[in-house]
């Protein structure tokens, strides 16, 4: 089976966006299409996201303020469609996509 055959859909191309929209400060979601129906889905933050969101645990005292974080799927650098489509390809080539990135009713 081919899996280097995908699509994508990026939450962020759905967006309106803003001049105070910064592509390496973001979450966001993404689904990974096969031609055969299998369709991950994972939750993504780029770097500084992470980091924005550990201050803010910090300073809201949340998560023991900031000691831990539950993690997404994916980090990324920046919201970037062709980023996005070689993180992929580098997963299925290097690693494969996590079976728990399936809807329950796909695995």
């Amino acid at each position: 089976m081919d899996d280097t055959n995908f699509d994508l859909w990026l939450e962020f191309e759905h967006w309106e966006q803003t001049s105070a929209d910064d592509p390496e400060d973001e979450a966001f979601n993404i689904q990974v299409i096969f031609p055969d129906g299998r369709t991950y889905a994972l939750n993504v933050w780029t770097f500084k996201f992470f980091e924005r969101m550990r201050r803010h645990d910090e300073a809201a005292r949340d998560n023991l303020s900031g000691k831990y974080i539950i993690p997404p799927d994916l980090f990324v650098e920046r919201l970037d469609r062709k980023l996005i489509e070689e993180v992929i390809e580098d997963i299925i080539c290097c690693h494969g996509l996590k079976e728990e990135w399936l809807p329950r009713n796909d695995s």
